[in-house]
């Protein structure tokens, strides 16, 4: 099954997709600004043969729900909304720094690995979530 992940943000938001096995994500795209992400989600359900979504879930380092955690929820609901697939959220403290350090080692140019930080850090998510599952 594929899944697609998500790293939400108020100005961009990151998405990474598996492969058909569930075994390899990848970064995908990042998505600026809120007005296109639902229909973009929508449109890679169904181009994609998404059979679940996976939610970064951005608990504080103590693992309370905070501000933004209230945001991912409201997106959640918003994407039930449009598309009959199963939702997951999955725990991502630290997924930007890993992100960051994934990218350190390339030879990016600083805007260019701003570009490109929410797609790697929505693949981190994914695979975290890949790496869980029974």
């Amino acid at each position: 099954m594929r899944y697609l992940g998500i790293d939400y943000g108020q100005k961009r938001t990151g998405l990474a997709i598996c492969d058909s096995d569930a075994a390899v994500a990848t970064p995908l795209e990042v998505v600026h600004g809120r007005h296109r992400l639902l229909d973009r989600i929508v449109e890679l359900v169904r181009t994609e043969a998404i059979g679940g979504i996976v939610l970064g879930l951005p608990l504080n380092m103590d693992g309370t729900k905070g501000e933004q955690v209230v945001a991912v929820e409201r997106l959640a609901a918003h994407i039930k909304e449009r598309v009959d697939v199963p939702l997951y959220f999955q725990d991502e403290r630290l997924s930007s720094f890993a992100a960051r350090n994934r990218l350190a080692a390339a030879r990016l140019t600083r805007k260019k690995r701003a570009g490109l930080l929410d797609a790697v850090a929505a693949a981190g998510i994914l695979d975290d979530f890949l790496t869980g599952r029974p």
